[in-house]
């Protein structure tokens, strides 16, 4: 489960996630869309602990951000765009650490399904540095599930892909979702995620335009055609309500991020 309550996100006085609330429940697929900017990013980051929030608070997996930052990240994977690899370490070795750091039983057998499933078991030798985009990808998207944790956070996950590793990854999904995780799955455009969400959350310049199901989206744009046209007009919906914080709207910091 994801409850986030007033969540404020604020890089040098530019407020990049502006008073956002929502709550998802397991077994639900929540799509994270908007422009570039929207603020998407931040959002996962704030709830993977790896930034704090500037105001707000968050539950993940019924642990607090702010207490219980230990406990939640074992119960979290967050997968984010480009994801860092070890460039010491083959495909295998990756899983490995991964398996022992969360202590997964027969973590070799389980290794080796995802492998396959995701097309990498030729590669299981490979270092990191020789894999291409979409193969770094796939092998952060099974270290992820290798300790088949509560909530997924992937932030643009299909960059890379070719069409056979985008189906297996959206079907990867559903499965997890059906098995009881929570998943929020972010990407610039709803119609590559549509046919898996259960809900969306649209943002725009930091500000959430939208939180709900596929229906409820299309009933408050009435006169839309598609869910696609319905997500364009929300983020076209203008706002001039100043923020509290009196800061500017529409930056997402570029950080250089450490995992111990």
């Amino acid at each position: 489960m994801i409850e986030v309550r007033g969540l404020h996100k604020i890089y040098d006085r530019h407020l990049a996630v502006d008073n956002v609330s929502f709550q998802l429940l397991p077994g639900q697929i929540c799509g994270l869309v908007g422009p570039n900017g929207a603020g998407k990013t931040s959002v996962m980051r704030c709830l993977a602990g790896l930034i704090p929030a500037s105001d707000g608070d968050m539950t993940v997996a019924g642990y607090d951000s702010k207490n219980d930052l230990i406990e939640l990240k074992r119960r979290l994977a967050y997968v984010p765009d480009d994801p860092p690899l070890f460039d010491d370490l083959s495909v295998g070795q990756h899983l490995q650490l991964i398996g022992r750091l969360y202590q997964v039983p027969r973590y070799q057998e389980k290794a080796m399904q995802l492998l396959d499933a995701f097309q990498l078991s030729e590669k299981f030798d490979a270092g990191a540095t020789t894999l291409s985009r979409g193969m770094r990808q796939k092998l952060a998207v099974c270290c992820a599930y290798l300790f088949n944790p509560e909530v997924l956070l992937l932030d643009e996950p299909m960059t890379g892909l070719d069409p056979p590793g985008i189906r297996e990854l959206l079907s990867s999904v559903r499965s997890r979702a059906e098995a009881g995780a929570t998943v929020m799955i972010s990407s610039h455009l709803l119609p590559m995620i549509e046919g898996i969400c259960t809900h969306y959350l649209v943002m725009k310049h930091g500000e959430l335009k939208f939180f709900g199901t596929a229906t409820q989206l299309q009933q408050r744009y009435t006169g839309t055609r598609s869910l696609e046209e319905a997500y364009f007009a929300a983020i076209d919906e203008t706002n001039d309500e100043p923020n509290q914080h009196g800061c500017e709207h529409g930056y997402e910091s570029s950080t250089l991020e450490v995992v111990a």
